[in-house]
């Protein structure tokens, strides 16, 4: 451990004691892990060798007022705050493009902050204080003449893998995130798993996020394709729906878990939608037809 990584994870393990004292209530922060910070301590103490996993928590905040309430999700990566962290609010009181824009001032909020310098705390404050701002903003403007809204934005593709999908409620939500926020793509479930999503952008990272909480081990985003565009983005989508795909297994499909899907004839659906060249960057091989 060298000696930037102990400051990191000390600074840390004092602002998750700061984040307490603000918020006493056990259901104001929430760990995904409960064990991570006494994971984190041990690691510092030298008790454990393996470096642990990244602390990881949701804070529930309220206005003044108690009106709106909201989440923040909070994910600290081991180099912060060398690094900038990972934070992302979500409320039911603001719709998608709400939400969005206020991302997007927090975002900016925290790049005026100076680098290194421990930032959750303050980022609780300052959307305490501009929250209700957003809630009353972003209506949606008047559709010029001629019938269609022309609109700049980015279209994103996401390649994401696992090492395996199997359960059944998480597949259910996968399908859901999906439909809900209009993406494209497909899922293929059993061993390995493999995620595509394409759409705008704000709504392929929203799915991330939600797929990803609570803590989600051995699955991480391998690629991303992005493009600027302006009106339709439907020209751009290599899939016309979201589909579960389930290829000819080897094994006791269903009765064990130990069943790996048939990379073949998944290498050919990739080509089928002229994505071949995905398939090294998943698995780190190439194929052939």
């Amino acid at each position: 451990m060298t000696a930037m990584d102990r400051e990191c994870l000390e600074l840390q393990l004092l602002e998750m004691e700061m984040l307490f004292s603000m918020f006493p209530n056990k259901e104001d922060i929430v760990l995904d892990d409960k064990s991570s910070i006494l994971r984190v301590q041990r690691y510092l103490e030298g008790v454990c060798e393996a470096l642990p996993p990244r602390i990881e928590f949701s804070i529930f905040l309220k206005t003044e007022d108690s009106q709106i309430k909201s989440q923040v999700l909070v994910s600290l990566p081991h180099d912060y705050p060398k690094v900038d962290p990972e934070l992302y609010v979500r409320s039911s009181a603001m719709d998608r493009q709400q939400q969005s824009m206020l991302n997007k001032s927090l975002a900016s909020y925290m790049s005026s902050l100076e680098r290194g310098e421990l930032c959750i705390t303050n980022a609780s404050q300052w959307l305490q204080d501009n929250i209700s701002s957003y809630t009353q903003s972003a209506k949606p403007e008047e559709e010029p003449l001629g019938g269609i809204q022309e609109t700049t934005d980015t279209f994103h593709r996401m390649w994401i893998y696992s090492h395996h999908i199997y359960r059944q409620e998480l597949r259910k939500k996968i399908l859901d995130s999906a439909k809900r926020l209009n993406l494209t793509g497909f899922c293929l479930t059993g061993k390995p798993g493999v995620v595509c999503i394409e759409g705008m952008k704000g709504h392929c990272e929203e799915f991330w996020r939600d797929i990803r909480y609570p803590n989600w081990k051995h699955i991480s985003c391998k690629h991303t394709e992005s493009h600027q565009v302006s009106g339709d983005i439907d020209v751009l989508r290599l899939f016309d729906t979201f589909e579960e795909l389930q290829f000819a297994a080897h094994g006791d499909y269903g009765l064990r878990n130990d069943y790996h899907m048939d990379l073949g004839q998944f290498f050919e659906y990739l080509k089928h939608h002229k994505s071949e060249h995905i398939f090294q960057i998943l698995f780190g091989i190439e194929s052939k037809s």
